[in-house]
């Protein structure tokens, strides 16, 4: 299939799922359209099974056109987390950077080794023979939550703007570490000689140190860009070659394209926002923006749903999925409170009581788990990865994130009662 026959049958099914749950069920977009197309994916499975219609076969042909790992982290991410930075304060942002940076490194490591041994403890138990290698590589595709899934959440949850902060802080920085982190460990994998303490070390601060300096350099070409013209459509488009290419070339010079598109995109929405663009081009820019970020969200979603039908539907492999779930939930609790911990210990900084809960709950994962799961060599430890992977993000996107707002708004309304 072609490349344009490809994107007609995703766009429009993407826009047939929005206008369904628009009209007739009204959950929040990217929940919605990622179910709808979950229960479209089963009823072929059904239907298949039962001999009723024979279509699966040709669903699956079509993902199988689709590398989702580069669709999205070599695609969309880069568009998605520039969307979501643009619209946070750099200045909640510093007010909160130590727990926010805290979070995304020391919390992505501690969860990374408590998934990992859990994992393996639970797979042992299960009698499926899995080398603990693998299970810490789980971990950290597993371990960083999801800028795009939180971001889209966030925007209907409602929840306080410290708490609002400190998740999307997070979850934006958290997955370029994340990625670091796996990136290492699939090289303890594949070639264990070559990785010593030194390379990983080294490694870490070209990702994520260079990607913060790059970014910084990228963001501080496109205020001067911007600040040059004064013309919202071509303001735009710097803003989307700022982003692309900006991406891309990351990728080139081995530092982390997310890391440095997400810094680009907070000194474009703050500084840039304040001294580098007139009214009307920030008015035109933040609804393209958003509406580029809702187009790319329900196109992801869709796909997430509709990835079941390339999935290995053995017994034992669901049934370590589901008690992966508690598991991941577990060692979100612990990754979360350690270092929130240590800072209600030894500084100044005040927590409210739930925050640990909310926070461990408020902990989603999307499809950058997804696509490095799908990253993983072929094998029977890939088949299983996926399965759990993907069993953690339904369960991740559909109860977790319908409920966030609300379990936020009962733990502020008991503290209050107290």
């Amino acid at each position: 299939m072609d490349l344009v026959n490809l994107l007609a049958i995703i766009l429009s099914l993407s826009a047939a799922f929005a206008y369904i749950n628009f009209r007739f069920i009204g959950l929040p977009t990217t929940i919605g359209v990622m179910l709808i197309a979950l229960v479209c994916s089963l009823v072929m499975i059904v239907f298949d099974f039962l001999g009723i219609l024979d279509v699966r076969d040709q669903a699956e042909a079509m993902l199988s056109n689709i590398d989702f790992n580069k669709a999205l982290m070599h695609g969309m991410l880069s568009f998605l987390l520039f969307a979501g930075s643009l619209h946070v304060s750099t200045s909640d942002l510093a007010d909160m950077k130590w727990i926010v940076g805290l979070l995304a490194t020391a919390g992505v490591i501690i969860s990374t080794f408590v998934v990992g041994s859990l994992t393996w403890l639970l797979l042992s138990s299960l009698g499926i023979n899995i080398s603990y290698i693998y299970c810490l590589l789980f971990g950290a595709l597993i371990s960083p939550t999801d800028p795009i899934a939180v971001m889209a959440t966030l925007k209907q949850a409602g929840i306080a703007r410290s708490l609002e902060t400190k998740i999307a802080g997070e979850s934006l920085f958290n997955d370029g570490v994340g990625v670091v982190v796996f990136v290492v460990i699939l090289g303890l994998v594949l070639n264990p000689v070559e990785v010593n303490a030194g390379s990983i070390v080294l490694l870490f601060i070209q990702e994520a140190v260079g990607g913060v300096i790059f970014g910084l350099l990228l963001g501080a070409l496109g205020f001067y860009l911007l600040k040059s013209v004064n013309n919202y459509q071509v303001e735009i488009l710097l803003t989307l070659a700022l982003v692309l290419g900006g991406y891309t070339l990351a990728m080139h010079l081995h530092t982390s394209g997310p890391i440095a598109v997400v810094v680009a995109g907070l000194l474009i929405g703050n500084r840039g926002r304040q001294y580098a663009m007139s009214t009307n081009t920030r008015e035109h820019l933040d609804n393209f923006w958003e509406l580029l970020d809702e187009i790319l969200n329900v196109i992801l979603f869709v796909l997430i749903g509709l990835e079941i039908l390339i999935l290995e539907y053995d017994e034992p492999y669901l049934f370590a999925g589901l008690l992966a779930i508690p598991l991941v939930l577990i060692s979100r609790f612990i990754a979360v409170g350690t270092p929130i911990t240590v800072l209600r210990k030894f500084s100044a900084y005040q927590f409210s009581p739930h925050v640990i809960k909310i926070l461990t709950w408020g902990g989603l994962r999307g499809g950058i788990s997804v696509a490095l799961a799908l990253s993983l060599p072929l094998g029977k430890e890939r088949d299983l990865f996926l399965v759990i992977t993907y069993m953690i993000v339904i369960f991740s996107i559909v109860a977790q994130g319908l409920t966030i707002g609300k379990l936020a708004h009962k733990l502020s309304e008991t503290e209050s009662e107290t």
